[in-house]
């Protein structure tokens, strides 16, 4: 044992004797020194493995004195490093191995020996682990503690040992470090097991679930506006009014039309009206009623705020309800008024009706308490034909692909207002034959690298001949794709520097829009990014609604504009030569929403525009083209005495 523990008693007479002795060395003065006796204290000790204990050796005279010797240690195992300090001895043992050892001290001179005895003691084995209880049956969400034994081989508990736990389906219930298991889910039986030294005993559980008795939805009412939503709360409890946890729940709308739910209970208002939202779990379920009423319209925006109409003609009104935030509204009542209906009038859609040449009228449009209004100026009708004709060349694209895409609003939204001509096709491929059949009523060549002179009769010589005026307003003039602009092969333009002056950049539009110098006929060419060749339709769309739009909205167009929006060719088909393409017509004098359903080919189009400026010549195939005259209400022209002659 080591110094500090309690003293053998053999320890302790020696302890006396040599107290004793040394105490007598001061009054004796012995003769003989030489040891008679070799002690060693302790004499036995028990020890861990690598455990250090010190031994003291000391010889003895026959007088009791501390004999002048030295000493030597051993060991039948482990090892023993030794100091002295005098008359005493030192040996520090060490052994790393189990079992019984002895250290001895050799007296020098003589062959004095005395020894004592050593147990190094290793830990006993883990043989088996008891887990108790040896099975435990849980509900979800409750927790039981377990114990785990470890035992030797003759079945003794053994203490001190580290234990470790594990679940065979976490999914069902958890284990603890400590052995505490929570029922995580119902099933079972799950084993959990405790591991010690190789060695492991497992317990077997059983997780019950305690069924749902109630389903509470908080709140319980809620009002809302469409579009706002709300969070809902279902709170599951059992018979005995104890929330439960981890169940699933699904939740339902009766009128999803009003209100619809996700997965977590948060509720969207859709529209005004009422819906009952159920949440259910396991057969049982709760409910909140929601009441979603519409947000207000905080104002009313009308559409184009300032309009001209001809006597007899009308123009659309829009009205747009909107939120305190801007946000347009739908599904609201508008109801519109005139402050002078003997000027203009106005329908309960917004149709403007020109009456008597007069104004400005206030058209007002009111919803909900909230008004917007425009002023509408009423021109006299125009004598017998249109003022301005206006057409803007867009680039390959099938009809499907233009008329109700989402990416142009803008198009689309003109020809519902105004006329769409649904079974219109283009005449050949590549561009060039279409443009040309636009303006000589021939399509000449299919070379888009053709560079020659046209002499035929087209739009321009009748045009002049007929003494009205016209421009081609080209977007990146000087520099164009000429197959795009057909006029510039026109020998009335080639020879004629004068009419050559009439093609100029896009950018003198919006000057002469502005100036009031519109001349009677333009031909718009946007480039080959704006126009849809290169780029998107949805570029081709922002494009016309910044540059097209002004045109449409202004007094001038109001009182005797025509605006074709018109497509060369398809992106592929060759049906009727071109494939199919949207036409697109708006004037104050266009039919509102109307759409046609006759065969129209690109002559037709030529045809229209020279009779719309009360041209009576119609060059190639334009002469014998059916009539657009279908599009219109009052302001197309009735030309009288029509000629026609063979190309030039």
């Amino acid at each position: 044992m080591p110094f500090g523990h309690k003293p053998h008693r053999q320890a302790v007479l020696f302890a006396l004797a040599l107290a004793f002795i040394m105490s007598c060395q001061v009054l004796l003065n012995a003769p003989d020194k030489s040891a008679v006796v070799l002690v060693v204290y302790p004499t036995a000790a028990t020890l861990q493995p690598d455990q250090v204990q010190d031994f003291t050796a000391v010889g003895l005279t026959v007088a009791g004195d501390t004999a002048s010797i030295a000493v030597t240690w051993s060991a039948t195992g482990g090892t023993v490093d030794t100091n002295s300090v005098g008359g005493r001895h030192y040996g520090h043992y060490h052994n790393a191995s189990c079992g019984q050892y002895t250290v001895t001290a050799t007296s020098e001179p003589g062959t004095l020996t005395a020894s004592a005895s050593v147990t190094i003691a290793c830990a006993i084995p883990v043989a088996t682990v008891t887990v108790s209880p040896a099975s435990v049956s849980l509900q979800m969400g409750q927790s039981s503690q377990l114990t785990a034994t470890p035992k030797d081989a003759n079945g003794n508990p053994l203490t001190g040992r580290a234990i470790t736990w594990s679940s065979s389906n976490t999914a069902i219930a958890t284990v603890s470090g400590t052995g505490l298991v929570t029922g995580v889910a119902g099933g079972g039986p799950v084993t959990i097991t405790a591991t010690s030294e190789g060695q492991s005993g497992s317990a077997s559980v059983t997780v019950t679930t305690v069924p749902v008795a109630s389903v509470t939805v908080t709140p319980p009412s809620a009002s809302v506006q469409v579009g706002q939503t709300v969070q809902l709360t279902a709170t599951l409890k059992d018979a005995n009014g104890n929330i439960l946890t981890g169940r699933t729940v699904t939740w339902s709308s009766n009128q999803t039309t009003v209100a619809t739910v996700n997965a977590t209970g948060r509720v969207t208002a859709r529209a005004a009206g009422s819906a009952t939202i159920t949440a259910t779990s396991e057969g049982q379920s709760g409910t909140s009623s929601i009441t979603v009423t519409p947000v207000p319209v905080a104002s009313v925006t009308v559409t184009p705020a300032s309009a001209s109409v001809a006597v007899g003609a009308t123009v659309q009104l829009t009205a747009t309800p909107k939120d305190a935030n801007g946000n347009p509204l739908t599904g609201r009542v508008i109801t519109w008024s005139s402050s002078n209906t003997a000027i203009a009038t106005v329908s309960g859609s917004g149709l403007v009706t020109g009456v008597a040449a007069g104004g400005p009228v206030t058209i007002t449009a009111t919803s909900e308490g909230r008004s917007g209004s425009a002023a509408v100026t009423v021109t006299t009708a125009s004598a017998g034909r249109f003022g301005h004709v206006i057409i803007v060349a867009e680039e390959n694209h099938d009809y499907s692909s233009v008329i109700g895409n989402a990416a142009m609003p803008y198009l689309n939204g003109l020809s519902t207002q105004y006329g769409l001509a649904t079974n219109y096709y283009a005449n050949a491929h590549p561009s060039i034959g279409n443009y040309f059949e636009l303006t000589v009523g021939d399509t000449i060549i299919n070379d888009d690298n053709f560079t020659g002179t046209v002499s035929n009769d087209n739009i321009i010589r009748e045009l002049v001949n007929a003494g009205r005026t016209w421009k081609a307003y080209i977007e990146g003039y000087p520099s164009y794709d000429a197959n795009h602009v057909p006029m510039s092969y026109f020998s009335d333009i080639r020879n004629n520097p004068a009419q050559a002056a009439n093609m100029v950049p896009f950018t003198r539009f919006a000057t002469d829009l502005a100036n009031g110098t519109l001349p009677d006929f333009s031909f718009i060419t946007p480039n080959i990014c704006n126009d849809a060749h290169d780029c998107s339709l949805g570029t081709a769309d922002s494009w016309l609604q910044t540059n097209i739009d002004p045109l449409i909205q202004s007094a001038r167009f109001q009182q005797d504009g025509l605006l074709v929006i018109w497509w060369d060719e398809s992106a592929s088909s060759s049906t009727n030569g071109g494939g199919k393409v949207a036409w697109t017509v708006v004037s104050p004098f266009a039919k509102r929403g109307y759409k046609s359903t006759t065969f129209y080919q690109h002559q037709s189009t030529l045809r229209l525009m020279l009779r719309a400026l009360g041209v009576s010549t119609y060059p190639g195939d334009a002469a014998s083209a059916p009539d657009m005259s279908e599009f219109f209400t009052t302001g197309f022209p009735t030309n009288r005495g029509f000629t026609t002659h063979p190309q030039r």
